[in-house]
C-alpha cells in the first residue's frame, strides 16, 4: 500500500504561494497556471478576481461582495487580507498601473467601511501602510488617492483604542503637501487642500482616541499650525475671517485652501483643553515672526481673532499670557513690531473682557505699564542721542514709539472700560498707584533716570490711560468712585504746573462724578440764558454723598481754586473749571454745599481783583467769566428770584460796561483787555451782601457768607513747585461798601505828640484787645469747621516745623570726658576731652 505524509499548512501555503509578478493575471487558464491558482489560498483567490483583465472597467462588484462577505465571516483573517492587497498594490505603484492603484485602494475602503470591529486593528496597520506608500509617491493623483482614504478612516470609530499606532509619518507628510510649490497652480491647489484634509483627519482621529495627547505635542503643532496658517495667509478678503466661525458652503470649503485651513484651525483650536492650549498657541509667534507679520499686522489679528472666538472661554487668559510674554520677549524690536503685538494683545482683551479672565487682569496692565516706560524711554533715548542733529530718521523713531504708546494707552483703556465695576475700581486704583508724584516715589514705575520730561511724559500717558478706564464708569456713590485711597494721588497733579495734567485730572473728576450724562450739556463754558433747556437730570442727594461732601468737599473746593490761579491756564483749563463747578452743584450739592461754592466763587473774584498772584490780565479776565458763568447756572439751579436778578443785573452790566468779564467775549480770537482792573464800578462784581440778603429770605443760613473762603493746608504744597499757601491767602478782602479797591487810603501817617499820645494810652490798647476777642469769638461762631481746622493745623504745622528745628541744634550727645573711641588698623584709640573745655548747661 502506498503511504501517504501529511504536509503542514503553513509550507503547503508557503510551497503555493503565487507571485503576481510574473503574469498579468493569477487567474488565467493556461494548464498549470490554473490548478496552482485552484491550490491558492481563497482570501487571495477572492482578492485577485476583484482585479479586472482591463482596469478601466473598475472594480468588480459581484467578487468584491463576495470578498466583503468572507471578510465580515472570517474577521480573522483580515489581517492577510490587507496584507496581500497591500503586496500587490505597492508592486503597481513601482510598476506605474495607476489603474490597479485605485482599484485597491476602493476595495480598501469598502473593506474597512463594512468590517469596523474590533478585529480590524491588524488590517489597518496593512492599510496605514498603503496609505503611507501612495503619500511617498511623487504623483499629484496618488497622494490625493491617500489622503482621501485616510479621510475616511478618520471618519471611522474604534470600539477600543490602539496604544501602539502613531501618527507621526502622517503630520509631516500632509504638513509638506500644505507647502507644496507645484509649476501648475491647479495642482498645487489640489495638493495643499489634500494636506488640509489630511491633518484635519489627523486631528479628528487622535482627538476622539484616548492617546490624543500625543498630537498636542510641541513637535507636531510645530507642524501643523505653521501649515495651516501658510494657506490662511493667502486668502484675499481678510474681512471673511473675522468675527465668530461662518457656516461655508461645501463646494466653497473644497476648492478654496485658506477657506478650508481655516475651519481646520478653528476646530483643531475647539477641541484643545487646559493643558495643552498654549502648544498650539506658540507657533502662531513663531510664523508670524518668521514671515514678519506684525508690521502690517491685519493678518496677526485676524489669526487672534479666530483663536479667541474658537478657544473656551475659560481658557482666554491662556492666550493673553502667551502674547504678553511675546511682547516681552520682543521688547527690543523696532516700534511698529511691538505696536502690532499690542494692538493684538488689544484685540484678544476685547473679546475676554466679556467673558472669563482669570487672574491676568493685573498682569495685563502691570506689564503694559512697563512697556509703556521702555517706550517712553526709548523716545527720550534717541532724543538725547540725536541732540543737535535733526534727522529724519530720529523724528521718525519718535513718532513710532508714540504709535506704541498710543497703542498702549488705547489697550489699557479699552480692556479697563470692559471690566465689572468692582474690578474697575481696582484697576484705577493700581493705575493711579503708577503715576509718579513730585516729591514722591512710585510704587513699581522707576522714572528717575528719565528726568522731568520723561516723568511728565509717563505722568500724561497714565492719566490718559486712567481717563479711558474711569469713561462710562457709574457708581451708586460718589464714595465708591472716589474713595480717599484715590482721590489724594488724583487730585495731587492737578498742583502741577503743566495745564494738560491739570486738564486730564478735571477729566477724570468728570468721568466719576457725572452719574446722569450730564456733562455733554454743560460742554463750554458760557452765559446759560434758561438752564431748564438743557433738561439736566438729578436725584436727591445721599446720605453718603453728603457725608463725602462733609469730609472731602474743602479738598475738591482748594483744587478748583488753586486751578484758577495757575498762569497757563488756556481756554480748555475754564471749560473744565466751569464743568466741575456745575456737576459739582448737580450731584453732590445741598443747601451748605450750595454756601459753600458761592464762597469760593467770590474767592475767585477776589483773585481777579486782587492779583496777590501777579496773574496775566486774559488770566484774570478768564477767572472773572468763569465767576459769572457759574453764578449765572446756580443761582437758576436753586431757582432763587431775588439771587437771580442780581446775578442777570451784573451780567447785563457787563455786557455793556466790561464785555471782557464773560466767556462769550473773553475766549474769542481777539479780544481787547484792559489795562488794570482797579477803576471798575461795584456794579461789575458780585457783591457778598447782596448775596446773603437774597437767599437770606429764601431760609438758607448765610452767616457763613460773611467768612472769606480759606484753602486748607495739606503736605502737598510742600512737594509742589508753587509758592507756599500761606502766603497766597493771606490777604482776605470782601467786596462789600466801603471795602472798594477805590477808596484806598495812604498808609502813611505823620508822627505828632497827639499820635504818640494815643500810642501809650492804655484805653486804647483795651479797646483793640476787646475788639480782637470779639472778632475769634465770632469766626468760631460763624466760621465751618473745616476752615477752623485748616487755620489751626497750619499753626501746628509751623509751630512743629519750629520745633523740630530747635531739637535739631539742642539735642546732641553730651561729650564725655572719658572720650569717644576710634578704631584705626584694627587697634582701639581713645580721644579724651579735658573738663575745662567741656561746656555745662547754665542749671548745671
Amino acid at each position: 500500500m502506498r503511504q501517504y505524509v501529511q504536509v503542514p499548512t503553513v509550507e503547503q501555503e508557503k510551497t503555493y504561494d503565487y507571485n503576481s509578478a510574473f503574469e498579468p493575471r493569477p487567474c488565467m487558464c493556461l494548464g498549470v497556471c490554473c490548478c496552482c491558482a485552484a491550490l491558492r489560498p481563497r482570501y487571495k483567490r477572492l482578492v485577485d478576481n476583484i482585479f479586472p483583465e482591463d482596469p478601466k472597467d473598475g472594480l468588480v462588484k459581484a467578487d468584491m461582495e463576495k470578498l466583503t462577505f468572507y471578510a465580515v465571516s472570517a474577521p480573522e483573517k483580515l489581517d492577510r487580507i490587507g496584507a496581500y492587497l497591500a503586496e500587490r498594490l505597492s508592486r503597481d505603484v513601482v510598476r506605474h498601473r495607476y489603474g490597479y492603484v485605485l482599484i485597491a485602494m476602493e476595495a480598501l475602503d469598502q473593506l474597512l467601511m463594512a468590517c469596523h470591529s474590533q478585529s480590524i486593528k491588524p488590517f489597518v496597520e496593512s492599510f496605514l501602510h498603503m496609505v503611507a506608500k501612495l503619500l511617498e509617491s511623487g504623483e499629484p493623483k496618488l497622494q490625493v488617492l491617500g489622503t482621501n482614504s485616510f479621510v475616511k478612516f478618520a471618519n471611522i470609530e474604534e470600539d477600543t483604542p490602539s496604544y501602539h499606532r502613531r501618527y507621526d509619518f502622517f503630520v509631516s507628510r500632509f504638513s509638506a503637501m500644505c507647502h507644496s510649490c507645484d509649476h501648475d497652480p491647479e495642482i498645487q491647489t489640489e495638493i495643499r487642500i489634500a494636506g488640509i484634509r489630511g491633518i484635519q483627519g489627523v486631528v479628528r482621529k487622535t482627538v476622539n482616541d484616548e492617546l490624543r495627547a500625543t498630537i498636542w505635542e510641541p513637535q507636531h503643532m510645530d507642524k501643523i499650525v505653521p501649515s495651516l496658517l501658510f494657506n490662511m495667509h493667502k486668502i484675499e478678503d481678510i474681512d471673511s475671517r473675522i468675527g465668530p466661525p461662518s457656516s461655508p458652503t461645501g463646494g466653497e470649503k473644497e476648492e478654496n485652501p485658506a477657506l478650508l485651513a481655516e475651519n481646520c484651525f478653528r476646530e483643531l483650536l475647539g477641541r484643545a483643553t487646559y493643558g495643552n492650549m498654549n502648544n498650539a498657541v506658540r507657533p502662531v509667534f513663531a510664523h508670524l515672526d518668521h514671515h514678519r507679520l506684525w508690521d502690517p499686522n491685519e493678518f496677526a489679528v485676524s489669526c487672534f481673532k479666530i483663536i479667541m472666538y474658537s478657544i473656551q472661554a475659560q481658557y482666554s487668559h491662556h492666550v493673553i499670557q502667551e502674547i504678553l510674554g511675546h511682547l516681552d520677549v520682543r521688547k527690543r524690536d523696532s516700534p511698529r513690531v511691538r505696536a502690532g503685538i499690542i494692538q493684538v494683545l488689544l484685540e484678544a482683551v476685547a473679546i475676554a473682557a466679556k467673558g472669563s479672565i482669570g487672574p491676568t487682569v493685573l498682569e495685563v496692565f502691570n506689564t503694559l505699564l512697563k512697556h509703556l516706560r521702555i517706550s517712553v524711554d526709548f523716545e527720550l533715548g534717541d532724543r538725547r542721542s540725536s541732540a543737535g542733529s535733526a534727522t529724519f530718521s530720529t523724528s521718525s523713531k519718535e513718532s513710532d514709539e508714540r504709535i506704541v504708546q498710543n497703542a498702549i494707552i488705547q489697550t489699557i483703556g479699552f480692556f479697563g472700560s470692559n471690566l465689572p465695576d468692582y474690578q474697575r475700581s481696582e484697576i484705577m486704583m493700581f493705575i493711579m498707584g503708577k503715576v509718579p508724584v513730585l516729591g514722591m516715589t512710585s510704587q513699581s514705575l522707576d522714572t528717575s533716570h528719565l528726568g522731568d520730561l520723561g516723568t511728565r511724559r509717563i505722568q500724561i500717558m497714565l492719566l490718559r490711560s486712567l481717563l479711558m478706564v474711569t469713561s462710562g464708569y457709574k457708581a451708586t456713590t460718589i464714595t465708591n468712585a472716589l474713595p480717599p485711597p484715590f482721590l489724594d494721588p488724583l487730585l495731587s497733579p492737578s498742583l502741577m504746573e503743566d495745564s494738560e495734567l491739570r486738564q486730564l485730572v478735571l477729566e477724570i473728576l468728570h468721568n466719576l462724578i457725572d452719574r446722569h450724562d450730564n456733562r455733554a450739556k454743560l460742554r463750554g463754558i458760557r452765559i446759560i440764558p434758561d438752564v431748564s433747556d438743557l433738561k439736566i437730570k438729578r436725584d436727591k442727594i445721599s446720605r453718603q454723598d453728603v457725608s463725602f461732601m462733609k469730609k472731602h468737599g474743602q479738598q475738591l473746593y482748594r483744587h478748583i481754586y488753586l486751578g484758577c490761579k495757575e498762569e497757563d491756564n488756556v481756554q480748555k483749563n475754564f471749560e473744565l473749571l466751569f464743568t466741575s463747578l456745575a456737576l459739582t452743584t448737580i450731584e453732590l450739592a445741598n443747601e451748605e454745599v450750595v454756601i459753600d461754592l458761592i464762597r469760593l466763587a467770590i474767592a475767585l473774584q477776589d483773585i481777579a481783583i486782587i492779583n496777590e498772584d501777579n496773574l496775566p490780565m486774559f488770566n484774570r479776565c478768564g477767572v472773572m467769566a468763569l465767576v459769572a458763568a457759574y453764578l449765572n447756572f446756580l443761582s437758576q439751579m436753586i431757582a432763587v428770584p431775588a439771587f437771580c436778578q442780581h446775578v442777570s443785573k451784573v451780567i447785563e452790566t457787563r455786557s455793556l460796561e466790561a464785555s471782557y468779564f464773560l466767556p462769550e467775549t473773553i475766549f474769542k480770537d481777539k479780544c481787547n483787555l484792559p489795562k488794570s482792573l482797579e477803576k471798575h464800578e461795584k456794579d461789575l462784581f458780585f457783591l457778598t451782601n447782596k448775596i446773603a440778603e437774597s437767599l437770606g429770605g429764601s431760609g438758607y443760613s448765610v452767616e457763613r457768607l460773611s467768612v472769606p473762603y480759606v484753602p486748607q493746608v495739606t503736605d502737598e504744597d510742600r512737594l509742589s513747585r508753587r509758592k507756599s499757601i500761606v502766603d497766597t491767602v493771606s490777604i482776605q478782602v470782601d467786596i462789600l461798601p466801603g471795602n472798594n479797591t477805590e477808596d484806598k487810603i495812604d498808609n502813611t501817617e505823620e508822627i505828632t505828640f497827639e499820635a504818640l499820645k494815643k500810642a501809650i494810652d492804655n484805653n486804647g490798647l483795651e479797646e483793640q484787645e476787646k475788639e480782637k476777642r470779639r472778632l475769634v469769638i465770632e469766626k468760631f461762631q460763624k466760621a465751618p469747621f473745616e476752615e477752623i481746622a485748616a487755620q489751626c493745623e497750619t499753626k501746628a504745622n509751623l509751630l512743629h516745623d519750629r520745633l523740630a528745628q530747635i531739637l535739631e541744634l539742642t539735642i546732641r550727645p553730651p561729650p564725655s570726658p572719658s572720650g569717644t573711641m576710634t578704631i584705626t588698623a584694627g587697634h582701639a584709640h581713645y580721644q579724651s576731652v579735658p573738663v575745662y573745655e567741656m561746656k555745662f548747661p547754665d542749671l548745671f
